[in-house]
């Protein structure tokens, strides 16, 4: 009895300490973004689609969304603050029914941080200023453009024509 009651009390312990939120921030690390709001903040200008993506850290269904397979020219932008994101001339088909980019226009604009999600580690891509979650990025871009894939949720996007 006594050893299933330490056994408790050590997980709830080890629990309250690695307590982040869900994006893998910590209370501190969102303190510091210039355009951080809380969530229920965000709530109130963002659709529930773009809040599920952006707060929740969702990810919208592939082939399912409003830029995978967008080949206008112009520009990403973030969906909460409007922030330029992405280019047209930096993107690519993937194949994954997700719009994907090589880069992001500007490195400072957006960072990457460690995702430890559903049982795996990837690296996610979050809006530096806010630090919303906009999707991942891989290894597995072409080599050539220098072989990253940002794999973005069109939900945490809005496209600008040129």
């Amino acid at each position: 009895m006594k050893k299933s009651i330490l056994a408790i009390l050590i997980v709830s312990i080890f629990g309250i300490i690695s307590c982040q939120n869900i994006n893998g921030q910590t209370k501190k690390q969102q303190a510091n973004r210039p355009k951080s709001k809380p969530a229920a903040e965000w709530k109130k200008v963002l659709t529930p689609n773009q809040y599920h993506i952006m707060v929740e850290s969702g990810t919208e269904p592939p082939y399912k969304n409003d830029y995978y397979d967008n080949h206008e020219k112009g520009v990403y932008v973030s969906a909460a603050t409007g922030d330029v994101l992405f280019s047209s001339a930096d993107k690519f088909d993937s194949g994954t029914g997700w719009p994907s980019f090589v880069k992001a226009v500007d490195a400072g604009k957006v960072e990457i941080v460690t995702d430890n999600s559903y049982g795996m580690s990837r690296d996610e891509v979050i809006e530096k200023s806010t630090g919303l979650h906009l999707g991942h990025v891989f290894d597995d871009g072409p080599a050539d453009r220098g072989g990253k894939r940002f794999c973005m949720n069109s939900g945490a996007l809005k496209f600008i024509k040129k």
